[in-house]
């Protein structure tokens, strides 16, 4: 009895391995409409994304504006989705955060123009992007290590960006190294 069991214990151990080791990615909001999912993982795709509408507010404050557009979509009742985007700028060698967008699930919900002094809820026209995805924080290492393989690839595809955004999926309740995110460059 004890032989058989050990290589099904063996097998049993290499199969949850190799499926914790496979990003997958968690969903715990809906996508805007069109929205592609994330992905592939760990390398870098041409990615269309259709015409949107969002909540923005400036700032490299992740908590404060995050907390900003929560209180936003919850005052004007629109429920929150999947991604929050990033629009990052290079400062000294380093991608940051210069504002932070929540999504809404078509051009249809709620209404453009400003909420106060911090948000601004606009239309952004679809886009054609390079986009590296990845499972794991967000951090200084993460981005630098997605944008120079998108440089890489902008450079073979002889293509130009017109700016950088991160997309983060996953909110706190997710461990970090469970959480996808994608770096993104905007192309003309």
């Amino acid at each position: 009895m004890k032989l058989f069991f050990l290589p099904l214990l063996a097998l049993l151990t290499a199969c949850s391995t190799a499926d914790e080791a496979k990003p997958t990615y968690k969903s715990e909001a809906p996508l805007p409409k069109g929205w592609p999912t994330p992905g592939p993982y760990n390398e870098v795709a041409l990615k269309e994304y259709p015409a949107y509408r969002a909540a923005f507010t400036t700032g490299n404050r992740s908590n404060g504006n995050f907390w900003t557009l929560f209180r936003h979509i919850q005052k004007k009742e629109i429920p929150m989705t999947a991604p929050v985007e990033m629009k990052m700028d290079e400062k000294e060698g380093e991608m940051k955060m210069v504002s932070m967008g929540f999504l809404y699930q078509d051009t249809t919900v709620g209404q453009k123009g400003k909420d106060g002094e911090s948000i601004e809820v606009r239309d952004v026209p679809k886009a054609k992007v390079l986009s590296y995805t990845w499972m794991g924080p967000r951090n200084d290492e993460t981005v630098k290590t997605a944008k120079e393989a998108l440089e890489k690839a902008l450079a073979e595809k002889k293509l130009k960006a017109t700016g950088f955004r991160v997309l983060g999926y996953n909110g706190p309740m997710t461990p970090r190294k469970k959480q996808t995110h994608e770096l993104q460059a905007l192309l003309k």
